[in-house]
């Protein structure tokens, strides 16, 4: 019996960091969907989706250290895909006349495109890791931004497959906000195994000491490789989920701008954690919608207020400078959710 309990309190002590983020992002979709309006349920579904991608991208750039400009790739790729294999059947060969027959004439059903699309930005992934992780620091994190610039050029002037810099329009809109929750606790699981793994071990042990890590037999490049690949089948599954939310896909959506908010989120949150990846797409995400709002006006008095536009760009960028002067390893300081006094139990381990 006493075996039982403490077999029951290790596996508790185990998935707590998962269910302290989970459990409330479980109550927020409840909360919100009983009592909150349709914004504010639309921007709990972006919310999640943004967890998808973040923690896709902290799977990487948390663990390795390294900075990718070029994950917004990845979910263009499977965002793309998925809307081949799903838009509207008499559409596609008006507006994508070069699609091969298979996809041009007919529809694939909603599971198979989404499973095939992110296969594919995971396929994508790892044949561009194979080139890319074989440099470090700067000169990786450069790479990863030439391969978004090069995707970037081709489908905006791939006109008779992707529309060039038009949207396609037509596609099935099915993202809710349990399923956006579901696919959030999915990537929050995965990136929590991923971490805790040998694989994960190994990746974070050459971005502390590379020299020490390589020393120790870790490859560095096969253990950047399998995260950057993991990382890129998740925030294809983002693409997927955006791209089914909207109804609509565009080559603008997947560049610059959507590139460094993305980072921002993760940066602000902390990187160094996945409990910083989810904080910091709370966070953010609160910002935005609020001052998103501020410019929308409000009334006071009677009378009509609002910011000027652009005003929730310019608090993201002092938020974000402040947290990097005040705070630069984010908001969590690379820490994980942990069960009161658990710390210091593992510190009195550790000195013990």
């Amino acid at each position: 019996m006493k075996s039982d309990t403490m077999s029951f309190a290790t596996i508790g002590r185990f998935w707590f960091p998962v269910f302290a983020l989970v459990v409330p992002l479980a109550i927020i979709v409840v909360v919100t969907g009983q009592f909150g309006g349709l914004s504010i349920q639309r921007t709990v579904i972006e919310m999640l989706i943004s967890i998808v991608i973040v923690v896709g991208l902290y799977i990487f750039v948390g663990n390795s250290g390294i900075i990718s400009f070029g994950h917004a790739t990845f979910m263009a790729i499977a965002a793309y895909a998925s809307a081949w294999q799903t838009c509207c059947e008499m559409l596609k060969p008006i507006t994508m006349s070069g699609l091969p027959p298979f996809l041009r004439d007919q529809s694939i059903p909603l599971l198979p495109s989404a499973v095939v699309s992110v296969l594919l930005a995971g396929a994508a992934a790892f044949l561009t890791g194979l080139v890319i992780m074989r440099l470090t620091g700067l000169a990786a994190s450069i790479s990863t931004l030439a391969v978004l610039f090069i995707l970037n050029v081709v489908y905006s002037n791939w006109d008779s497959v992707t529309m060039g810099s038009a949207s396609i329009v037509g596609l099935p809109t099915y993202v809710t906000a349990w399923l956006a929750l579901g696919c959030a606790v999915f990537a929050i699981v995965v990136a929590y195994l991923y971490q805790v793994s040998a694989f994960g071990l190994a990746i974070r042990a050459t971005r502390e000491d590379e020299v020490a890590a390589a020393a120790s037999g870790i490859s560095l490049y096969w253990s950047r490789l399998i995260a950057f690949t993991l990382s890129g089948f998740m925030v294809g599954l983002g693409g997927v989920l955006q791209a089914h939310y909207l109804g609509t896909v565009s080559i603008n959506s997947f560049f610059l701008s959507f590139t460094f908010l993305a980072l921002a989120m993760l940066i602000v949150g902390g990187m160094g954690s996945l409990a910083g990846a989810v904080v910091g797409v709370v966070v953010i995400t609160v910002m935005v919608d609020i001052f998103r709002r501020l410019e929308s006006g409000i009334s006071i008095g009677g009378e009509q207020w609002a910011l000027p536009a652009g005003t929730q760009e310019l608090i993201i960028a002092a938020f974000m400078l402040l947290i990097l002067v005040f705070r630069k390893d984010g908001i969590m300081a690379g820490r994980e959710m942990t069960l009161p006094g658990q710390e210091q139990r593992e510190k009195g381990l550790i000195n013990g």
